[in-house]
């Protein structure tokens, strides 16, 4: 790595992350890449992926701290450069989402005060919005644990997966959501069919809360329109409307939580809706926590291509040029701060760039740093299963492929018992 700078800002001296020239971190001491899983990804891989670390090419971030009117060096002057940052990635990237509907209601259609066998009270909800005589409706399911006294903090799952992963039933149990090891630790936990919201199709997303807003409008929609990642972190924060009405959840503790795509909508979530206290992103790779610039692993154009339904329009005039884009994921994962953080990755996830996503996190820092929060420095990748918390960020690689496991979830679980959400 080269190119680290000091700057003073009103908290001390910290070390700014190097904004230049990127290279493998941690070779030798921290996680390197399986040769074996290397060449067999590569033997699969799709033209113009690379997966080899030694094929990234130079690249220099755009600076957090840097705008035009000067260094950002105090944590008051953060608020001013982080609206222009979250502009710059609704332009650019993800797109403007609306605010609140014009009514918004909600309905219990269930509630069950001894389920789990006793252990927690079900919840699930009709999250009900009404805009201009049209009107659209969500579900959420929730379980408290019944045992914890006092107000409850919550994971909110934006679940991208069939609804089987988080049935309230129970009779289907997956580690994708592990509702009953997550009540055993004292928390609620709650999940969202992102599909309800925006259908995970390009030629149907907008048949949802997109709908709610635009109508029945023809025409081509604006380069900055928002698309389905938007769509699914505007539900997050619904379902965030009617947690703060529940007595037995403390709002201030919310936690937004997802995976692949969904862990990219749940980063964007948490940058638009700062009510959220703590932001978690499992494999969400490109367009989600790894760095953009890097060429490994999937790229901007296998997304614009692939999945033009997730981001604004805008976004496509960035395939292969990456370079050019006035922001990176670093500077997303910033727009967090000072809130909690956690980036997960999987061993064998190659295509998710797992070095990209913790470089991004380590890149934050200087934000974080505006807090008195400690740095994560670029060389210090950990080894697999080896979970590392730094102030109020988390971050692990963990064995095996692209998943959420109960692995994952009690990694996430820790740094909320860190931060004193625990009972």
């Amino acid at each position: 790595m080269r190119g680290t700078r000091m700057r003073t800002v009103g908290v001390g001296v910290v070390i700014v992350l190097a904004l230049a020239v990127m290279r493998p971190a941690g070779q030798g001491t921290g996680w390197v890449a399986n040769p074996d899983v290397v060449a067999r990804t590569a033997a699969q891989a799709q033209p113009g992926i690379n997966y080899d670390e030694a094929r990234v090419r130079q690249y220099t971030l755009p600076d957090p701290l840097t705008t035009g009117g000067g260094a950002v060096t105090s944590r008051e002057a953060w608020p001013a450069r982080r609206a222009e940052i979250l502009e710059l990635f609704r332009q650019h990237v993800y797109g403007h989402r609306p605010g609140a509907p014009d009514r918004l209601r909600f309905d219990v259609l269930e509630r069950q005060p001894r389920a789990l066998g006793g252990a927690a009270t079900l919840e699930r909800v009709a999250i009900i919005s009404e805009h201009q005589r049209r009107e659209h409706r969500f579900e959420m399911v929730l379980f408290l644990p019944n045992a914890r006294t006092g107000a409850v903090p919550v994971f909110l799952l934006l679940n991208n997966r069939p609804a089987t992963n988080t049935d309230p039933t129970r009779a289907t149990r997956s580690p994708f959501w592990p509702a009953e090891e997550m009540i055993a630790r004292g928390y609620g936990i709650a999940a969202i069919q992102v599909g309800e919201l925006a259908p995970d199709d390009p030629a149907r997303f907008i048949d949802g809360v997109i709908r709610l807003f635009e109508g029945e409008a023809a025409g081509t929609r604006a380069g900055d329109a928002w698309g389905a990642l938007a769509a699914w972190g505007w539900g997050a924060s619904r379902a965030l409307d009617y947690l703060v009405t529940n007595p037995r959840i403390d709002a201030s503790r919310v936690a937004v939580v997802g995976h692949s795509r969904g862990g990219k909508a749940a980063l964007w979530a948490g940058a638009e809706d700062e009510r959220f206290a703590l932001v978690v992103s499992n494999d969400s790779g490109e367009g989600g926590a790894a760095i953009a610039r890097r060429n490994f692993g999937e790229t901007t154009t296998r997304l614009n291509t692939t999945f033009p339904h997730w981001f604004a329009t805008n976004y496509r005039q960035y395939n292969d040029r990456e370079t050019s884009m006035p922001v990176d994921q670093h500077m997303l994962l910033a727009l967090i701060a000072p809130r909690a953080l956690y980036v997960a990755s999987a061993d064998e996830d190659l295509w998710a760039d797992q070095r990209g996503e913790f470089l991004a996190l380590a890149h934050s820092s200087p934000v974080y740093a505006l807090f008195g929060e400690p740095v994560i420095a670029a060389t210090t990748m950990p080894p697999v299963d080896t979970p590392m918390i730094v102030g109020r960020r988390g971050y692990h690689i963990r064995t095996g492929g692209h998943d959420l496991t109960t692995y994952d979830w009690a990694q996430f679980a820790t740094l909320a018992d860190r931060l004193g959400w625990g009972r």
